[in-house]
This record gives structure tokens, C-alpha cells and sequence, in this order.
């Protein structure tokens, strides 16, 4: 029998929780096998929320602590709260070995700032990037950087290029990574010296892993022609926020336009298969999982208001990039 995958959860982090984790875990755990969850939080409401549940304790590990990072805290001072939080001792337990990925749905920042302190940087890598799955007319996209790094060189860049790569080919097998930089337009003269710079080295270099596409325009990112999109941290959180209000807009415009009147019911009743169909590709709980590369051990972000639904996701991200033996992929193609 295969060694099981240990994913280490930070139990006590966001809205909801530890009920969501549980109820994320318990949804997850039907879904799969051969994984363990070592949860940190407070042992008795985890437990009490496990009989709930009807979970096998058998899968499960408590790390008993009632400590915890609050989304309110600043980074600087969720490091001070000491290692004892259930957000600190998930990431030490992935920096001893004993897990194989880690997730969070708690703060950010925090989560970054903690990650640095306790784990190493792939060598020759300088930044790591947040990276996210987004929905596109053919499938998924890979898109980085997110927000960990406001300014990054033409070296930080071409990184993100082998790095969202490598995540891609980790969760899609089959998929040829396709890169693209994102710029505010498509010809060569335009954008800053930085992307710039970055264009042309990207021409010149030779990696096997993927195709460089060239430029790509905020309204083509969802056109499927690209499956991974390369930006600096301050622009692609603008792209993320952007999009996520996007979506949510349409959703509310639609379920408003659907019950409003008599027909626009009637319609809704008619067109349901199609209606669900469309919502479940704008559902942002069946995208969630955002992973910061770079770092020589997997570390998830879950988004902190997500349900249970959006958990389990993160959960299947962890088990997917293990499998998909991410970082080793990074390690091979990185130079």
C-alpha cells in the first residue's frame, strides 16, 4: 500500500471555522482515500465537530492548541503571537516532515510571513508568487502573481513562467502550458521596460516545459488560447479582484433578472439544466486553492469566506499538486 498523504490543516483559520474545515474535510474524505488530515486547533470543539460529522478518526491527527492568528492582526504581529498558533505549528509540521502540504484559510499576510520564516526557497529562486486556477472557454488557466510581490524583475518573471508551468502540468497532466505575460496590449513596444525585457529574454530562452505566446490583454485571459498568465503581484490582484467582482455581478444580475417577474420565472424554470450549468463555472468555491510557489514545500491558501464546498476544493488541490509531484517539477525545470 502507497504511503498516504498527509496534509496539514490550520484548523482555526477564517470565517467559520474549524466548522467549515471540518465540514470541508468530511466532504473531501468521501472523494478520495489513502490521505490523513493533521488538524491544529482547539481539540475539543474539533472533536465534538468530527462526531457531527460522522468522520473516521482514524484519518485524523489533533494537534491540540487555542491559540490563534486573527484576521485582524497585522503580519508583524501574528510572527510575535508565538509558535504555538494553530497557523504556526501547521507550517512547522510541514517544515519537519511530517506533512506533505499545507493549508489555510486564515490571514494572508500572516500565512506568507510565517511560510518565509519557517521554509526554504527553491534554489534559484528569488520571490515566490500566490498563483490560482481560473476558468477559461477551454478549461483552466494558471495565473500568477496574485499579490505576493508588488514589483518584480525580468529574472521573477521568468520564474513565474517555469513555476505556473510546472503547477500546471501538475494538476493537468495532459495539458501543454501555454505562457503569456500580461500587458496592456499586444504589441512589442508597448508596457514598461520590465515586461519588456522579460518579452524578449522569454523569445530567447529554450525550456521544453512550455510555449511562450507572447502578450495578452486583461479581456483574453478567459479566451482559452492561454493556460498560463505571468504578471507582477500588484497587477494580477487588481486582474483577481476585478474578476471576482465581475462575476459576482452577473450572478446577482441574472438571479435578479430570473425572479423579478412571473415570465422571467417561468423562464428560469424552462432553462434551470443551462442556468446551473452556467453558475457552476462562475462558482468561485469550486476554484478555490491558491498556492504559493516557490516555497520548497506546498503551502494553500484558501480564501477566507469560502463554505465547506470551497474547503473541500483547497483539501483536492493539496492531494492533486502531491501527486502531480509539483515541486519536484520546479526543481527540474528552474535555472
Amino acid at each position: 500500500m502507497n504511503k498516504p498523504i498527509i496534509i496539514a490543516v490550520d484548523a482555526m483559520g477564517g470565517e467559520n471555522a474549524p466548522r467549515k474545515v471540518i465540514e470541508g474535510i468530511s466532504i473531501h474524505s468521501k472523494s478520495t482515500n489513502n490521505i490523513k488530515y493533521k488538524l491544529f486547533g482547539d481539540k475539543n470543539i474539533i472533536l465534538q465537530l468530527i462526531s457531527e460529522n460522522k468522520l473516521s478518526e482514524d484519518k485524523i491527527d489533533i494537534i491540540h492548541t487555542t491559540n490563534l492568528v486573527e484576521d485582524t492582526d497585522s503580519a508583524l504581529s501574528a510572527a510575535k503571537k508565538g509558535k504555538d498558533t494553530s497557523l504556526w505549528l501547521s507550517i512547522e509540521s510541514l517544515k519537519n516532515n511530517k506533512a506533505d502540504a499545507m493549508v489555510s484559510a486564515g490571514n494572508t499576510g500572516a500565512l506568507f510571513v510565517i511560510a518565509k520564516l519557517n521554509l526554504k526557497m527553491i534554489e534559484n529562486i528569488d520571490k515566490p508568487a500566490l498563483s490560482a486556477l481560473w476558468p477559461n472557454k477551454n478549461g483552466m488557466s494558471v495565473v500568477l502573481d496574485l499579490g505576493a510581490n508588488i514589483e518584480c524583475s525580468e529574472k521573477n518573471l521568468i520564474d513565474f513562467a517555469v513555476m505556473g508551468s510546472s503547477l500546471l502540468k501538475a494538476l493537468f497532466e495532459n495539458e501543454t502550458p501555454n505562457v503569456a505575460l500580461l500587458n496592456i496590449g499586444t504589441e512589442e513596444y508597448k508596457g514598461n521596460n520590465v515586461i519588456k525585457n522579460t518579452y524578449q529574454k522569454l523569445n530567447e530562452i529554450n525550456n521544453p516545459l512550455y510555449e511562450f505566446y507572447g502578450y495578452i490583454e486583461g479581456n483574453q485571459i478567459m479566451d482559452g488560447k492561454i493556460n498560463v498568465v505571468v504578471t507582477d503581484g500588484f497587477t494580477g490582484n487588481v486582474a483577481l479582484k476585478t474578476a471576482e467582482g465581475t462575476a459576482n455581478f452577473i450572478t446577482s444580475e441574472l438571479k435578479k433578472a430570473m425572479t423579478s417577474t412571473i415570465l422571467g420565472k417561468i423562464s428560469s424554470l424552462i432553462n434551470i439544466k443551462n442556468i446551473n450549468i452556467f453558475k457552476k463555472k462562475l462558482d468561485p468555491r469550486l476554484y478555490n486553492g491558491a498556492i504559493l510557489l516557490g516555497l520548497d514545500k506546498p503551502v494553500i491558501k484558501s480564501h477566507g469566506s469560502t463554505d465547506s464546498l470551497g474547503f473541500a476544493n483547497s483539501l483536492k488541490v493539496c492531494e492533486k499538486i502531491i501527486k502531480g509531484r509539483l515541486i519536484e517539477k520546479i526543481k527540474e525545470n528552474i535555472n
